[in-house]
């Protein structure tokens, strides 16, 4: 095995295909191929299933691919170490959050101290975040939970009430709470499975002897809440994340009080990666920022 077919079809995975990869690494396709085809015979593996113009990894190839996103990233920072004169820190910050509200207050304010960052936001739940960041799909997670694995490293960004919302007029002004076994009677409308606001309001209903079935359930925290808009049923939120919108209001949940912790985190065996290093750094220093004046 050798650093060059390695390097060869760590670029075929990354940029799906054997014509942009000779092109980003400076190389003639022919030459990408026959690295690529050396490392398959040598370990007699297949690693893409080529069909036309189109190659795909197999499953051996995806986890080819999981190591060598690894193994690049190592050779980077070996890199930036061994060239720490280099001022700017550029690349790509890639953000996988359950709501972006939880990013507002650190984005702008980073972008304008890195302005070579090129940073992408995109939603998830926590279990989908979870995943992305141990499969080096992103660098930067925001989760619904205090402690989301032993293999983060985390920042608690601080914890809100869970509360229920309806569109304007679906329920009587009279009623600014709902108990779980009201709830139990209208028709709900949930995040899909492994949303932490759902696992908590399930768990709660089920403590109870309640049973909370969805009428509609919708992938994206927007899905829901433009459904809810539109009269179709109840949705669920952290207060943090509600927000404002007239076409909406707010319930509280009568019986239970439903935390829902938010926090902001990398993976552990890439903290030494500069871009997540300055923006870990970067985030835990506004929030120290915030809380000085409530301690003076």
């Amino acid at each position: 095995m050798r650093h060059s077919q390695l390097k060869a079809f760590h670029y075929v995975a990354k940029h799906g295909g054997f014509s942009r990869a000779a092109e980003a690494l400076y190389l003639t396709q022919p030459a990408i191929s026959e690295q690529v085809r050396k490392l398959e015979q040598d370990h007699d593996l297949l690693l893409f299933q080529r069909e036309r113009k189109r190659v795909n990894l197999t499953p051996e190839g995806e986890q080819l691919y999981r190591f060598t996103k690894q193994y690049f990233e190592i050779e980077d920072q070996i890199e930036d170490y061994l060239s720490e004169t280099k001022a700017a820190i550029d690349g790509e910050l890639r953000i996988i959050a359950d709501s972006a509200h939880h990013m507002t207050s650190f984005l702008g304010a980073f972008q304008k101290k890195y302005p070579k960052i090129t940073i992408t936001v995109r939603s998830g739940n926590t279990e989908e975040i979870l995943e992305e960041l141990r499969s080096y799909n992103a660098e930067i997670g925001v989760v619904g939970s205090l402690s989301p694995g032993k293999d983060m490293d985390v920042l608690n960004l601080g914890s809100t009430e869970i509360v229920a919302f309806a569109a304007q007029g679906v329920l009587l002004a009279s009623k600014p709470t709902l108990s779980l076994e009201e709830l139990a009677e209208l028709p709900l409308i949930f995040r899909e499975h492994g949303s932490k606001t759902r696992e908590k309001l399930e768990d709660a209903a089920e403590k109870h002897g309640i049973r909370l079935n969805p009428a509609i359930v919708a992938e994206g925290r927007e899905a829901v809440r433009e459904l809810v808009a539109s009269g179709a049923g109840i949705g669920f939120v952290s207060q943090a994340e509600y927000g404002h919108d007239d076409r909406l209001q707010q319930i509280k949940l009568k019986g239970v009080n439903l935390q829902m912790g938010e926090s902001m985190i990398s993976l552990s065996q890439r903290c030494d990666v500069k871009i997540i290093r300055a923006f870990m750094d970067f985030a835990e220093r506004v929030l120290k920022e915030k809380e000085t004046p409530a301690d003076m």
